[in-house]
């Protein structure tokens, strides 16, 4: 009964929640339609708003040409008027040449008579001195005084004749300047012309320029004023619109506070009604659960389990007891508790003791082989061993032999050799070199001179040479510490290793030099690159 009330009461609330949610939804229509009113008056005043941009940039544009154009102007004003005086002062230097080339051409004809004067006077005082020269030819006793006159007046006349001459050359040349000066100026007044007369039409040009601005200007600024009153006209609506937005919302809200106290209802009696059904659920799962686990563990079915083992059925024991489910319960913690000491069986203990039987048969195979392979290998390299101890033992017995040898021809009368640290023991053993100068008294190495040390170090070198040789040796300046006496004891030693094998030697050493077949040498040529030089000294026989 308590169910059906609550599933009456979740159904008058479910109708009461699909009425609210019906008003939301007629409110949410009216928003969105409100919403759309205002985003169209939104779009409008966008649109007109862009329009007021574009034609207060167009006449801000305008303005700025016809800026721009009146400056222009004013320039080519300025530049015109500019022309016109220096086409004034062109024309005025252009008529004061004028007057000064007429002035100088009368000056020209001036000169040229002078000039025929004085060549007539001087024709006349010629002949004059030619008369006069005749005449004292016919007297026997001639003077001098008229002709001495006579040939004054002519290097007077010569003299008037000569700066004639030069005055028409300079009033010449001076004609010839002013007529360029002149031509020049004609020119000059020539392009002022053509400069006041393009600058002319530039001023037309940029008045028509002037005219057409100021008409768009006047257009721009019509289409701004229409744009302004469609601008306020659309502010007027979106105002309205969202009046009626605000109206809206308020409606809006107040249904879904009553949605939402419906839905709150709603849910309280549906967790109810859950909390019922999952509990009735439970208890069935519960049930399912243990039938299964009675048929899984014990084999038996519900209703058997029941009537064999049910709380009515007496306890069996001697005597039977009735059931009591806490002693009962007490009873199975203690069986639980005794099966898990006992621990678990295993069924495959058999299969599992053969397996590593098997596998201890296998290991003790495998550890008995390596057993073997050991014993092998100890043999080997006992063998081994004997091997390189015999080697050594040759080997140091043949050094030590060349070495005592060698070490008196490069120190005559001097005693070198070669001694072993650990006799005994031939694996472990280190090798010590006594060496003793003539007229020392020195075992140890590190005593002597640096160039007795490095002629001892290639004595054993050599030493090892002639015990073990070669095909070939390379050596690197051995004998830079050595002097010309122990140099040219070491070339014997290198004469005799060159019988048998190839010598490389790296020497500063002149004599070195001189005893080898073949020098190899590396220079470095004037533009940075190295180059390698070789010379043959002796050809081979």
């Amino acid at each position: 009964a308590d169910l059906a009330t609550a599933r009456a009461g979740a159904e008058r609330h479910a109708e009461a929640l699909a009425e609210a949610v019906a008003a939301e939804r007629e409110c949410q229509l009216a928003l969105e339609a409100a919403q759309a009113r205002v985003a169209e008056a939104q779009s409008g005043v966008s649109v007109a708003q862009s329009g007021v941009n574009a034609a207060q940039n167009g006449l801000n544009a305008a303005q700025a040409g016809l800026d721009r154009l009146r400056g222009r102007q004013r320039e080519a004003d300025q530049r015109a008027a500019a022309a016109a005086k220096q086409l004034a002062r062109l024309e005025a230097a252009v008529k004061a040449a004028q007057d000064e080339a007429a002035r100088l051409s009368r000056s020209v004809v001036d000169a040229q008579e002078s000039r025929e004067q004085a060549q007539a006077a001087v024709v006349e005082l010629e002949e004059q001195l030619a008369e006069a020269e005749y005449a004292a030819e016919l007297e026997a006793e001639p003077t001098t005084d008229t002709r001495d006159e006579l040939a004054a007046a002519c290097g007077v006349t010569r003299q008037a004749e000569m700066e004639a001459r030069l005055t028409v050359r300079t009033a010449e040349e001076r004609v010839r300047g002013i007529a360029g000066r002149t031509d020049a100026l004609l020119r000059a007044a020539q392009r002022e012309r053509q400069d006041r007369a393009r600058a002319a039409a530039d001023r037309e040009r940029r008045r028509r320029q002037a005219e057409i601005a100021a008409a768009v200007a006047d257009g721009a600024r019509a289409a701004l004023n229409a744009l302004e009153g469609s601008l306020a006209r659309a502010a007027e609506e979106r105002d309205e619109a969202e009046r009626a937005r605000g109206q809206i919302d308020a409606e809006l809200k107040q249904v879904r506070l009553r949605v939402r106290e419906l839905s709150s209802e709603l849910d309280s009696l549906v967790n109810r009604v859950h909390g019922s059904e999952m509990a009735r659920t439970e208890r069935r799962l519960r049930l399912e659960q243990m039938e299964q686990r009675a048929l899984e563990e014990y084999g038996i079915e519900l209703e058997p389990l029941i009537a064999e083992y049910g709380p009515s059925v007496p306890v069996p024991g001697e005597p039977p007891v009735p059931y009591v489910r806490e002693e009962q319960e007490k009873r199975a913690r203690t069986a639980e508790r005794q099966m898990t000491q006992l621990g678990k069986v295993n069924p495959l203990a058999l299969e599992e003791f053969a397996a590593l039987e098997e596998r201890h048969a296998f290991l003790t195979s495998q550890l008995e082989d390596l057993k073997k392979t050991r014993r092998d290998l100890l043999l080997v390299v006992k063998e081994v061993d004997d091997r390189v101890e015999q080697v050594f033992a040759a080997a140091y017995e043949d050094v030590a032999r060349e070495f005592q040898g060698i070490f008196q021809r490069v120190f005559p009368g001097g005693e070198g050799r070669l001694l072993l640290t650990d006799p005994e023991d031939m694996l472990t053993t280190g090798v010590e070199v006594e060496a003793r100068p003539p007229g020392k008294k020195v075992k140890r190495l590190s005593l002597l001179s640096g160039g007795e040390r490095s002629l001892t170090a290639v004595a054993f070198l050599i030493s090892i040479f002639k015990a073990r040789p070669s095909p070939f040796y390379v050596m690197d300046e051995v004998e830079a510490a050595l002097d010309d006496t122990n140099t040219q004891r070491l070339l014997t030693l290198f004469e005799e290793l060159r019988q048998t094998s190839q010598l490389i030697v790296i020497t500063h050493q002149k004599r070195t030099m001189e005893i080898a077949d073949a020098l190899y040498g590396v220079s470095m040529r004037g533009d940075g690159v190295t180059q390698v030089v070789s010379q043959r000294l002796r050809e081979k026989v």
